[in-house]
């Protein structure tokens, strides 16, 4: 009889109490696809700890571990191993990465950090966040409110091209749950000065996102358009022109969620109403299957922070999206456990990557 893992155990124990919104037959294959998938994703760890010997990477797979299950922590061997590895790519400066693409990798290995809720990891946090709240193209970096790139971050330092997917992941790293201080009093100092920054970087950040939006009552520049949607840049689309497409409007809409404007927010409803006038579930709108489990991850986290479990198109159909996002996944899924899309734009030939995505997506599909 094959072993069971403990960190296994645990997962399958938990998922089977965790669901609410969906269907008991659909919660029972969501537990054996979520279970499949982390079992596969934790043969796949290599010896330094790492997955593909790639920190982001390694962080991704950490956070669906942790996030399976209250009870998995970071003392648990698999998760101990990542986190190591994580740690051991820290740099002076904060930046956590190998070589390249530092933002992108800091923060996605913040978000680890924060999830592993563990003292021990405080200092490596604290210095990673100033990292990043440091980027941010503003004023220090000659930046005026009225130019185009003001308040965005691309993917390093010098990239005086901010986009859009890695100022999300710096806003995800940046709302994560908090760490459990060990010395309350000086946390609290700590929090009081780390929010004053926030609560800049997201003033700052608002502003980038508007001008990534195609709504001319918020963005005035020529190259806008009106309806709603979200390009990949300001001024630049991946999906061509300044194209609107799915990943970045659904990545538009939880950071100006995150930035804390309301549902009823014309630039949240502009939005909204795109994702509604182009649900889609087989395919990224507008991009075929081009980065399409990274659509599917902000997707799932999008519409679970907007916290609408029916979508009504433009054709007036109501779709769950849990139930119809769930389904897609799962009849993807290959019998050992991972996922892979052969349109290998993005590095989503990458069955780790992609296969933390659609563990991550099932988590947030779960809530």
């Amino acid at each position: 009889m094959k072993k069971i893992s403990i960190l296994l155990l645990l997962i399958i124990i938990f998922i089977s109490t965790s669901f609410a919104k969906i269907n008991l037959s659909l919660q029972r294959e969501i537990e054996q696809s979520i279970k499949l998938g982390l079992t596969w994703l934790e043969a796949q760890q290599k010896e330094d700890g790492s997955w593909e010997h790639y920190p982001a990477i390694t962080a991704l797979v950490v956070v669906a571990m942790l996030r399976s299950n209250p009870n998995i922590t970071s003392n648990f061997g698999t998760v101990a191993k990542g986190l190591s590895f994580i740690s051991s790519c820290a740099k002076l400066d904060g930046a956590i990465h190998i070589g390249d693409l530092p933002n992108y990798n800091t923060s996605i290995c913040l978000m680890a950090l924060k999830e592993a809720n563990d003292p021990k990891y405080d200092e490596l946090i604290d210095k990673a966040e100033k990292f990043l709240l440091g980027i941010q193209l503003d004023e220090s970096e000659g930046y005026s409110p009225d130019s185009l790139y003001y308040g965005g971050i691309g993917y390093d330092r010098s990239d005086n091209r901010p986009d859009l997917s890695n100022m999300q992941w710096v806003i995800e790293s940046l709302i994560e749950k908090e760490i459990i201080p060990t010395d309350i009093e000086n946390h609290q100092k700590q929090e009081v000065k780390n929010k004053e920054a926030k609560e800049l970087f997201f003033e700052r950040a608002l502003v980038f996102l508007q001008r990534c939006q195609n709504l001319k009552a918020y963005n005035p520049e020529g190259y806008s358009k009106d309806d709603g949607g979200f390009m990949y840049e300001a001024g630049k689309s991946k999906a061509g022109g300044v194209e609107s497409y799915g990943s970045m409007t659904y990545i538009g809409l939880k950071s100006m969620i995150y930035a804390k404007l309301n549902k009823d927010d014309q630039r949240v409803q502009a939005a909204f109403d795109w994702i509604r006038n182009n649900y889609v579930i087989e395919t990224t709108p507008k991009m075929g299957n081009q980065g399409l489990f990274y659509y599917y991850h902000t997707m799932a986290r999008a519409l679970r922070v907007y916290g609408e479990d029916i979508i009504v198109d433009n054709n007036n159909v109501k779709h769950n999206w849990r139930r119809e996002l769930a389904n897609q996944i799962l009849k993807i899924q290959s019998e050992e456990g991972w996922w892979q899309n052969e349109n290998g734009r993005w590095r989503e030939n990458n069955k780790v990557l992609v296969t933390s995505y659609c563990v991550l997506c099932l988590e947030e599909i779960r809530g």
